[in-house]
């Protein structure tokens, strides 16, 4: 497949010819034209990556050709030709618009040259656009926790990160999916190269595989230009696919296509377009069970779970909640400008005895609302809207309502750490074998506890 589409204007048959064969032994496809009407045309009725044309052309020149492709989509890439006496003409076209210009006579190289760095400044371009709207948007954190899940799963990103392996990391909502999956960019060797996201749950399936795969001018009602898509910036990099469940079995099919064969087609297009792109997806269902309804492709699934890390609910790792609360006080004093200076005790202990449903990122989001609102220099219980979740669950922590399973769950989860993860008091604490405690571990997905002491 070609790399790219060249549309090659001028009115010299040779100099086409000439610019034609460069451009094939690059392995670009290449479309000519023998005049800026006919160029405009053949622009306004295909999908080129990069136009090279003429400045000196009757009776249109090549500047007029530069403000009507630019008219068609603001983003092509045009390159200009000119000899030497007119140089200005040329530096005018790049004040314009032009992407670059050639000075005639030029060696066949010139051309290679010219065209592979238009194109890496657009598609460098498209990514520091993006990365600036994610910086302003303010994703930046890190996961905090010395518990032993929390070492666990440190670990686990440590041994993970310098591979190129698809990672699955799974867990409940707010538990720091998304700050798993960049500390595993972070610590890998592509740390240097862009990190993107994709929130695969808001977005329509239409929608999704434009951000995706990106589209070209034409490819839809109000695709008015062409759109680089997540796969193609984070080239190099690593892309998440945040909440992986949600993405349609339709486009699912082309998702395990582009990880198999780290390939894909823009939207509307024909051109094949490689890339190095590492996948990190997370989950907040059970992929499983989707599959088993027909929900999510067997095959996907499998070539996701190459390495799977589960992130623990805050509820199973409370003795990180004191860390947590002050990591959230400090940046949200940082951030909002205030001195809150710390938590009453009977807070301390409201924190530890709620179970969090919403996990870190409800932590987070109590922290934050009491420093902004409270006058006050230490943060106590009324501070916080957590009392009336209190008052509905009794103090074994059993809600009404919960299933049988999740009652036992829980309670074996709590007295697990109270046992500081020693399965054999756990388990003579809970009247079972340790080795039923094993399987309850095993099916809970809480593997990473199995290698704790006994």
């Amino acid at each position: 497949m070609p790399k790219h589409r060249i549309l090659v204007i001028d009115d010299e048959p040779l100099m086409r010819e000439y610019v034609e064969e460069a451009m094939v032994r690059a392995g670009h496809a290449v479309d000519m034209a023998g005049g800026g009407k006919e160029g405009i045309a053949l622009f306004d009725a295909k999908r080129h990556d990069v136009v090279i044309t003429d400045l000196r052309m009757t009776p249109m020149d090549g500047l007029e050709v530069l403000r009507r492709v630019l008219a068609i989509d603001p983003a092509a890439l045009v390159i200009v030709m000119t000899a030497y006496g007119t140089i200005e003409t040329a530096v005018a076209a790049l004040k314009q618009g032009a992407a670059d210009y050639l000075l005639k006579p030029f060696a066949p190289d010139a051309v290679e040259v010219a065209v592979s760095r238009a194109l890496e400044r657009s598609r460098l371009a498209a990514e520091n656009r993006f990365l600036r709207d994610e910086l302003r948007a303010g994703h930046a954190g890190t996961l905090v926790g010395d518990s032993a899940p929390m070492r666990e799963v440190l670990a686990q990103i440590e041994r993970v990160a310098g591979s190129r392996a698809t990672v699955l990391i799974r867990g409940e909502t707010g538990t720091g999916k998304e700050l798993a999956a960049h500390a595993i960019h972070q610590a890998s060797a592509r740390r240097d190269k862009p990190f993107i996201k994709v929130n695969c749950a808001a977005l329509s399936a239409g929608i999704l595989e434009s951000e995706l795969f990106g589209h070209e001018r034409g490819a839809f009602t109000g695709a008015h230009e062409r759109k680089i898509g997540r796969f193609e910036l984070a080239d190099g990099g690593s892309l998440m696919l945040d909440e992986v469940s949600e993405i349609g079995v339709e486009l699912q099919s082309k998702l395990l296509r582009a990880l198999q064969e780290r390939e894909f087609e823009r939207v509307g297009g024909t051109q094949t377009i490689p890339v190095d792109t590492r996948i990190i997806a997370t989950s907040n269902r059970d992929l499983e069970k989707a599959v088993e309804k027909g929900a999510f492709r067997e095959d996907l699934f499998f070539r996701l779970h190459v390495i799977t890390i589960t992130l623990p609910p805050l509820r199973e790792r409370r003795e990180d909640i004191p860390a947590l609360m002050d990591h959230f006080l400090a940046r949200s004093n940082r951030e909002n400008g205030r001195n809150v200076r710390g938590f009453t005790e009977e807070t301390r202990k409201l924190f530890l005895d709620y179970e969090w449903p919403g996990n870190v990122r409800e932590l987070q989001n109590a922290v934050e609302r009491a420093v902004v609102l409270s006058t006050d220099a230490m943060l106590a219980p009324e501070h916080f809207q957590l009392n009336a979740s209190l008052a509905n669950r009794q103090d074994n922590g059993l809600v009404p309502g919960m299933t049988v399973a999740e009652a036992e769950k829980r309670l074996i989860m709590r007295t697990l750490a109270h046992c500081g993860d020693n399965r054999t008091r756990a388990a003579a604490m809970l009247g079972i074998s340790v080795r039923t405690l094993r399987n309850k571990l095993k099916e809970y997905g809480m593997q990473h506890r199995l290698s704790n002491a006994v």
